[in-house]
């Protein structure tokens, strides 16, 4: 397929080959998050009182549940999108989606939190089985110079649904017969995928005499070592789990952050996370225009540098911020001035992040080859996840020390140096790319 010198990522959701595949990985984003986020409204609000736990470790609970087959099942996954057709593939995903949501609708309407606790894992096994044949089939449909805006347009799609399912979630259990609201919106969502998917065309297996090991841990470790076996792949995926960490530490701090940094009621913690999915949106359709049709892993130093410097600055934004004897409102929340530069680091840190993770998928998919090309990036899943939970005990550890929100958020973003540089030890090609990009940049 001959490279297209000036690629327009936007063009991509007119054309076949990208648009049905968008809008099914966009809804299955978005349905992901409605769901967790109602069924999390749900049991902080509606059903505590008949759970034996509590709220907050229904919460958790519900994210480890979500979380566990990223580890448990990537490395199947990852056979599965290499033995058999992507599309294929994707749309059996998709047909399993509506088999969990139509219980999900029973569990919300029943109430039943045993039943949504089933589907909070079935929806995590949608993820897992989905995402290696997400990130696999891109550069089976896109040539080199669209590789970079494809995965531009996937992540911001994908955070747009983030914030969309959210809000949606939040939005539908306010009503009286929310559960049932939400329910039948996952319903409807599951479907919508699944008619997307129905377009998404026909991708020719890359190792279809695969003999798939269903031992999740022999395969697992067997999908590490094949990751570890190439250091510039490597080094990428773990620069991108390292982005995970990042997101997540602050993701969830938002309503603390919100709460007993910012004097902010729940509305402002949902704005707070509108502005980082947004940045995080904007800073990955960016690398196109600033990478202008290439893979360029010079952004990766550019995305880091922002993503320190901003976190450090948004530490010292919260240092004189007006003490609120009542919790505010949005209208009130940004009316006051001393708030906007709050909002301006975390859209900015968050933009940065889209900005530094883009070209890191790029890059594993141009140089894995394609006979595996799934399996690495199930290696990244099952890596990812061990970051996610490496960040929560590490966050979890720092409150329990005493360590404020705006402290814990400013380690974050100091550690956030200390592995850029270390990646920039192991891979100095990172820092001479990024010194030749600013180079054409001035000269431009």
């Amino acid at each position: 397929m001959p490279d297209t010198p000036h690629p327009n990522q936007f063009a991509l959701l007119g054309q076949r080959r990208f648009a049905p595949f968008f809008w099914t990985q966009f809804g299955g984003a978005g349905n992901d998050n409605l769901f967790k986020f109602a069924f999390t409204v749900m049991v902080t609000y509606r059903v505590e009182s008949s759970s034996t736990l509590s709220a907050g470790l229904m919460v958790n609970l519900i994210a480890a549940l979500y979380i566990l087959p990223f580890v448990l099942f990537s490395a199947t996954s990852g056979q599965l999108a290499d033995k058999f057709d992507k599309a294929g593939l994707m749309r059996q995903v998709k047909t399993l989606e509506i088999a969990i949501m139509l219980l999900a609708l029973w569990g919300f309407v029943a109430g039943n939190v045993a039943a949504l606790l089933v589907c909070a894992f079935g929806m995590g096994l949608h993820s897992t089985i989905f995402g290696p044949a997400k990130y696999a089939y891109l550069p089976q449909h896109l040539s080199t110079a669209e590789l970079t805006g494809g995965n531009g347009m996937t992540e911001m799609g994908t955070f747009v649904a983030i914030l969309l399912g959210n809000l949606a979630g939040g939005l539908l259990m306010a009503f009286p017969q929310g559960p049932l609201l939400a329910g039948l919106a996952c319903v409807a969502v599951a479907l919508l995928g699944w008619a997307a998917a129905r377009f998404i065309p026909a991708t020719t297996p890359v190792d279809p005499q695969l003999r798939i090991n269903w031992n999740p841990f022999t395969e697992t470790a067997r999908n590490l070592k094949l990751a570890a076996s190439d250091r510039t792949v490597l080094q990428a995926l773990l620069a991108i789990s390292w982005m995970w960490f990042y997101g997540v530490a602050f993701l969830t701090q938002f309503p603390v952050f919100a709460r007993h940094v910012l004097g902010g009621d729940e509305a402002v913690a949902s704005l707070l996370l509108a502005v980082f999915s947004i940045g995080i949106a904007l800073g990955s359709v960016a690398c196109e225009w600033l990478a202008r049709g290439r893979v360029e892993i010079g952004l990766v130093p550019l995305g880091a540098i922002g993503m320190t410097a901003f976190g450090v600055d948004m530490y010292f934004a919260t240092l004189n911020l007006p003490q609120e004897v009542a919790l505010q409102g949005v209208a009130a929340f940004v009316s006051d001035s001393a708030h906007w530069r709050v909002m301006a680091d975390l859209f900015l840190l968050s933009a940065s992040a889209g900005i530094y993770s883009v070209p890191l998928y790029a890059l594993i998919q141009q140089h894995t080859p394609v006979t595996h090309r799934s399996r690495v990036i199930a290696a990244n899943n099952i890596i990812n996840a061990l970051y996610m939970v490496v960040c929560s005990g590490y966050c979890a550890a720092l409150l329990v020390a005493g360590v404020s929100v705006p402290m814990l958020l400013l380690s974050v973003a100091l550690l956030n140096a200390l592995a850029t540089a270390f990646l920039l030890w192991r891979q100095p090609l990172y820092g001479r790319r990024f010194v030749a990009w600013v180079g054409r940049r001035a000269v431009a």
